[in-house]
């Protein structure tokens, strides 16, 4: 066993996984910690990927040679691309996995990444010296020596479990907590908090009563996550199901309250906003009647399933008690309650954008333990975690994604900017340039920057040059092809649409909101032959190509407006001012500048409190 290596990940979460696989691809020799080999990446919560934004940053983890998108292809059950009616900046893509194949898949790609191995155990203590890591000591009191060490530890720092009044130590359900670190790093000067997370009940679906509920099928159209992936999606496809709650429901949980420990005062911690237990919602409801509930399969075959928006850490028996209110719901068993659980994290401001902590040289932190809620958040931290620490240990420039470039970007840049007042979870308004961030063309703004750091692979960048041609080429077809009025406005008539008054450029027929390339194509015979010419991912090409004629003049005029903000992400200041010195900007600005110390200008512009004002002196005492 080798006990030396360039890079050490702690924790084999979403985070973890990404981050370990990201630095030995790119040829670090990497060790990955895990409590238990057999819950790798395990889904802690509800058995999906994607959606609302996080849909957009599994996309953008395939683009730049992450794992993410290739294991939930290859593991699910049902998929979706949610906000199909809005414009394609809102388009998100959704899945459904079956959990148990989800762990098998990614440890086999572990399993067999070269450069990379595995060790079970817990680490308890990090080697740090002349304030720089130097390894990890396990609970089995192993030594690794490392030059990079990445602590993506999730919930299990200090973890504690709560149902009704019973306390349970623990990372999640079975699994033990982690003890040791937070202290050590408490100690070194780090700033540690306290948060909260919670998950439903699971249910036997032999107790469903399913012909009263709302089925709700998946889509089996081309699209998927992974721009690599164009088979067939493996597995069985399984449907979801919606219920509601009612007042009888409500009355029962109102009554259970003062057993909720979010209530009776036994957890203070901070909770998420956006994902409330069923407890926060009617009391923060009180004049709703329902609740909306989704019935999750958790596989392929098992009876399992998840009650999505039942989040609950109240008593098993006032759990059961109001389940058995709802309809469908009356004879239900159950396979193990709903329960919240507190751990600890850092507050991110303590990190740089690479990830690497201020404080300890060559830590990094990814995941939960930097506030964040989600396995797509996580995974995207530990992709760009990863990445870093194996420039940190073979040299290069740091690998820091910006805010027009990524919603890895934005997560990253909120977090270690803004820091956390409750656990972070990645939204599409959160984004300035949602129209250049889209879930479509996310490996044409990324696939070719990580191929040059190495990552993604030779044959991912040629599927990109050849896509990006094809599209290029229809859209340069249709600039130039011209159409007479005279020729296609009885086939435009019969379809219900408005006829030329005079000839025209395709183009200008594709723009018109009502009209598609799909539906040209059996108007204008070389529309369709042009189609048809495209070998492969035909479908994949069209959307891409329509989208950058339908909406480029938003995406110019967005892109105006980021390389405006670009001038100023120009600027570095980092360790220019003695901020505490400068008497012309206000004392809040000082004090947070000098707390976050930022890297520039337009990084300190997004500082929450710092005004226009205390931007133009910093300016101008840069000669600006």
């Amino acid at each position: 066993m080798n006990f030396e290596y360039d890079v050490i990940v702690v924790g084999a979460g979403h985070a973890g996984c990404e981050a370990a696989c990201a630095a030995a691809n790119l040829g670090s020799k990497t060790l990955l910690i895990t409590h238990d080999m057999n819950k790798i990446a395990q889904m802690s919560c509800n058995p999906a990927v994607g959606g609302i934004a996080k849909g957009q940053i599994v996309r953008e983890i395939d683009a730049l040679g992450g794992q993410m998108g290739i294991v939930t292809d290859m593991t699910a059950i049902q998929f979706r691309m949610l906000n199909r009616s809005k414009g394609p900046a809102m388009w998100s893509p959704r899945s459904q996995s079956d959990r148990a194949r989800f762990i098998e898949q990614w440890r086999s790609i572990i399993e067999n990444t070269d450069n990379l191995d595995m060790w079970q155990d817990f680490v308890k203590q990090l080697v740090i010296d002349n304030g720089e890591v130097k390894g990890v000591i396990t609970g089995m009191e192993v030594t690794f020596k490392a030059r990079c060490v990445i602590l993506t530890n999730g919930t299990f720092l200090n973890g504690l479990m709560h149902i009704g009044r019973t306390q349970l130590p623990g990372g999640r359900v079975a699994e033990p907590a982690s003890y040791g670190i937070s202290e050590q790093l408490a100690q070194l000067g780090f700033t540690v908090g306290r948060m909260k997370t919670g998950t439903p009940v699971r249910i036997d679906g032999r107790s469903v009563h399913f012909d009263e509920t709302i089925e709700q099928k998946g889509e089996n159209d081309f699209h998927k996550f992974s721009y690599l992936d164009f088979t067939p999606r493996p597995l069985q496809q399984r449907s979801c199901w919606t219920v509601y709650t009612n007042e009888r429901v409500h009355e029962i949980l109102h009554k259970g309250l003062p057993e909720s420990p979010l209530y009776n005062g036994q957890i203070q911690s901070i909770g998420p906003r956006y994902c409330p237990s069923i407890e926060t919602k009617i009391v923060t409801f009180p004049d709703k009647t329902e609740h909306q509930l989704f019935l999750e399969p958790e596989g392929e075959t098992t009876q399992e399933y998840y009650l999505n928006g039942f989040s609950s850490s109240l008593p098993i028996d006032i759990q059961l008690a109001a389940l058995k209110q709802i309809p469908a719901f009356r004879d239900v068993r159950v396979y193990r309650p709903g329960y919240a659980i507190e751990y600890d994290y850092f507050d991110p401001t303590q990190l740089q954008h690479t990830l690497e902590t201020k404080l300890i040289k060559r830590l990094y932190f990814a995941g939960q333990i930097n506030g964040t809620t989600g396995y797509e958040e996580a995974a995207g931290q530990g992709l760009v975690a990863g990445i870093n620490a194996h420039i940190a240990c073979h040299g290069g420039e740091p690998f820091v994604l910006g805010r027009n470039e990524a919603y890895i970007g934005v997560l990253i840049d909120d977090l270690v900017t803004k820091g956390v007042d409750e656990p972070y979870r990645m939204f599409t308004s959160r984004a300035e340039y949602r129209i250049l961030l889209r879930q479509d063309d996310a490996d044409m703004r990324l696939t070719e920057k990580s191929y040059r750091l190495g990552l993604a692979t030779s044959e991912r960048y040629e599927l990109l040059r050849t896509k990006k041609a094809a599209v290029e080429d229809l859209v340069e077809f249709a600039q130039n092809y011209s159409i007479k009025a005279a020729l296609i406005n009885d086939k435009l008539e019969q379809a219900g649409h408005q006829p030329l008054r005079q000839g025209v450029k395709l183009y200008d027929l594709i723009v018109r909101p009502q009209l598609d390339i799909n539906t040209l194509a059996p108007m204008v015979q070389a529309l369709r032959r042009k189609i048809d010419a495209i070998p492969t991912r035909r479908e994949e090409i069209v959307e891409a190509a329509e989208i950058k004629i339908k909406y480029s003049g938003y995406i110019d005029r967005e892109q105006m407006i980021a390389d405006k903000i670009t001038r100023l992400e120009n600027i570095r200041i980092k360790d220019k001012f003695d901020y505490m010195s400068i008497q012309q900007i206000s004392t809040e600005a000082r004090q947070k500048l000098t707390r976050i110390n930022p890297e520039t200008i337009a990084q300190a512009a997004r500082i929450p409190g710092i005004s226009p004002s205390d931007i133009n002196i910093l300016l101008v005492l840069m000669g600006r």
